[in-house]
C-alpha cells in the first residue's frame, strides 16, 4: 500500500506542450515535449524550477489529452508548441510511486482508494512528477514518481 498525503498546493507556473496523443505513444510525446521546452527555457536563459511532469486533462484511456513540461519561476511567453500553462491550486492528495511506470496504476489505485475514504471527491485533472532520470537510472525498479490528483 503507499503511503498517500493531503496536501495545500499554491499555483505553480508552468512551460508545456500540450497536445492529444495515444497512450501507445506517450513516451516519444514526453520525450519531444520535454526537451522542446528544455531547449526553449535555455534559449530565454532561464533553466526549470522542478521536475518534469505531465499533466492528464481528464482521466487517460487510448487517447489522452496531456502537458509535458517543466515548473518555471514566472509565466512565459509562448515558443513555438512551447506554452505557459499552470498547475493548479488547491487541496491535493499525493503519493511517492516507486518502481516502473507501468505499475504506475497500483499508486493511482491507492490514491483514489484514500481519497474516497477520506470523504473527497478526485478532480478531472491530475499530473505526475518524474523524479528520477532513466538514463541516469536505468533500473526501473528505482524509478520514483509522485503522483498529485487534486480533490474537493
Amino acid at each position: 500500500m503507499t503511503d498517500v498525503r493531503f496536501v495545500d498546493l499554491v499555483e505553480q507556473p508552468t512551460a508545456v506542450v500540450r497536445d492529444r496523443v495515444r497512450m501507445t505513444e506517450l513516451t516519444s510525446f514526453f520525450g519531444a515535449a520535454f526537451d522542446a521546452v528544455a531547449r526553449a527555457l535555455a534559449a530565454r536563459g532561464a533553466a526549470p524550477a522542478g521536475p518534469p511532469f505531465a499533466y492528464y486533462h481528464g482521466m487517460p484511456t487510448e487517447w489522452v489529452d496531456v502537458e509535458a513540461g517543466f515548473p518555471v519561476r514566472a509565466p512565459i511567453e509562448p515558443s513555438g508548441t512551447v506554452v505557459p500553462s499552470v498547475l493548479p491550486a488547491g487541496h491535493a492528495a499525493e503519493a511517492t510511486h516507486v518502481g516502473p511506470y507501468d505499475t504506475l496504476q497500483d499508486t493511482y489505485d491507492d490514491v483514489l482508494g484514500a481519497v474516497r475514504a477520506g470523504g473527497h471527491q478526485p478532480a478531472s485533472g491530475m499530473w505526475e512528477y518524474y523524479l528520477s532520470d532513466p538514463a541516469a537510472e536505468p533500473d526501473p525498479a528505482t524509478w520514483r514518481t509522485t503522483v498529485v490528483w487534486p480533490v474537493s
